[in-house]
């Protein structure tokens, strides 16, 4: 009876902090880092120059807040400093979710460490009696500390994997609208305004930049520390190249397209070639134990008869 009074209190916290980790993600919708700004500037120029005046988020701001705040400096704390900066880098890889911002990673961090600490030592606790509950507990914090992390690593994984298999053809339309007469910067306008995607999202944002003040320059190198793809990176410092010794932005563009298509097909070669070597772990462990036992299966029980008959 007390193992299962302790196990419902197990599942009563951990609804409680999910509950918790709603109402963080959906409160208020605030922004972090460069894309706060970027939305920010774009709520005033759709307003004419005014901005909204703030809100009271009422239960959020009275009792979410200082429970977030708690949360989130035991998250800070048990993270290193170069932790940090490189969440941050993966933040970017991501392309900053609006709703995971650093903060909100942390208290994430806390609330998963805490969460699956409790429901691991309950656990261990009906399964091996204490010396279960500290192992369970400790495997459930060091699991729900990294958990966060692995979901942003996964995303930035994903939308960079993506940045790669469309570079090709993004680049493909960026040269047919500079050989038809528009300047980079148009052809990139007409990019973000018809193109789906991250790296037209990339894109999107570097031309946002440059209308705010930055050059072309600074914008794709700004661009480059963005995001892991070779490719896209080699692109960066190529048009940074041509823009600062003067070479006709359509040519460096129709060489880097070119250049595109045969990695693409370079990388589609490089995958025919590794599945042999993947399909045979599981031919081996998996279909040939099957396939000898169907076939020698028969001839072995006749041996074993026969040899009982003797």
């Amino acid at each position: 009876m007390g193992s299962m009074v302790l196990v419902a209190g197990g599942l009563a916290l951990f609804i409680g902090l999910t509950i918790l980790v709603v109402s963080l993600a959906t409160s208020g919708g605030r922004r972090g880092g460069v894309s706060r700004g970027l939305h920010a500037i774009s709520e005033v120029y759709a307003a004419g120059g005014t901005t909204a005046a703030p809100q009271d988020d009422g239960f959020s701001n009275r009792v979410v807040a200082p429970m977030s705040g708690r949360v989130t400096r035991i998250g800070r704390q048990l993270t290193p400093g170069g932790t940090l900066n490189r969440l941050r880098r993966w933040l970017n890889y991501a392309g900053n979710p609006p709703f995971w911002t650093v903060d909100r990673i942390f208290s994430l961090k806390g609330l998963s460490l805490l969460g699956l600490g409790v429901i691991g030592a309950l656990a261990g606790l009906v399964l091996n009696g204490l010396v279960g509950a500290i192992l369970g507990g400790l495997a459930g914090s060091v699991v729900g500390y990294y958990v966060p992390d692995l979901i942003i690593y996964q995303m930035g994984y994903n939308r960079q994997e993506m940045i790669r298999q469309s570079m090709p053809d993004v680049l493909d339309i960026l040269t047919v609208s500079v050989e038809a007469g528009l300047g980079f910067d148009a052809a990139l306008a007409q990019v973000a305004r018809y193109g789906r995607g991250p790296l037209v999202g990339e894109f999107a944002r570097s031309l946002q930049e440059m209308q705010i003040g930055l050059s072309r320059v600074e914008a794709m190198r700004a661009l480059a520390p963005r995001t892991r793809v070779t490719e896209l990176r080699t692109f960066c410092s190529v048009v940074v190249q041509a823009s600062e010794l003067g070479v006709p932005i359509a040519t460096v563009l129709r060489e880097q397209a070119k250049e595109m298509r045969v990695r693409r097909r370079q990388r589609a070669e490089e995958i025919a070639q590794k599945i042999p070597v993947k399909i045979l772990f599981p031919l081996i462990f998996c279909l040939f134990p099957s396939l000898f036992i169907v076939v020698i299966g028969p001839g072995v029980i006749n041996i074993i008869n026969g040899l009982s008959l003797i």
